[in-house]
């Protein structure tokens, strides 16, 4: 199985990095995982409406280019589905049994994602009504996974 990440923005902080990689190493035994990063759009602090849009379209065009026909997309959306990480591991492993082996979560930039790369997704997922920085939701995000994996297998790790 192959589990991308896409996130806008190139991570800077120390911390961050290495705990991804911490967890990206974890995952090497069991699937093929990759993060890839997009560069967000240079924008002022303030930006009226309109701007805003076109600041998630220009990222978004940026997130469908590297998307593969084939992948199953699951957009981190605040107004998305809540899952478990028992859910979470269901439907990675349910996705890998029946769907595809290839699956893509989507992290947009501090103004959200578009709506053309909501459209592309297959399903939405929210960690919650909390706003995160979307660097620590790779963070986060990468954890999970590992935490599904390690459920579907049925080893210790999920307390």
């Amino acid at each position: 199985m192959l589990i991308q990440i896409i996130g806008v923005g190139k991570l800077k902080e120390k911390y961050l990095i290495d705990g991804i990689a911490e967890y990206a190493k974890r995952l090497k035994p069991y699937l093929k995982f990759e993060i890839i990063e997009v560069a967000d759009e240079k924008a002022p602090d303030s930006l009226s409406d309109a701007e805003v849009l076109q600041v998630k379209a220009r990222e978004g065009e940026r997130i469908l280019a590297q998307i593969k026909g084939e992948a199953h997309v699951i957009a981190l959306a605040i107004d998305g589905k809540l899952w478990s990480s028992e859910e979470l591991a269901r439907e990675l492993d349910q996705l890998g049994t029946y769907g595809t082996s290839h699956v893509v979560f989507v992290i947009g930039g501090s103004h959200g994602l578009s709506a053309e790369v909501i459209r592309r997704s297959q399903q939405r997922m929210s960690f919650g009504r909390i706003t995160l920085p979307h660097q620590l939701m790779r963070l986060v995000l990468t954890e999970q996974v590992y935490r599904a994996v390690k459920i579907n297998r049925g080893e210790p790790y999920h307390k």
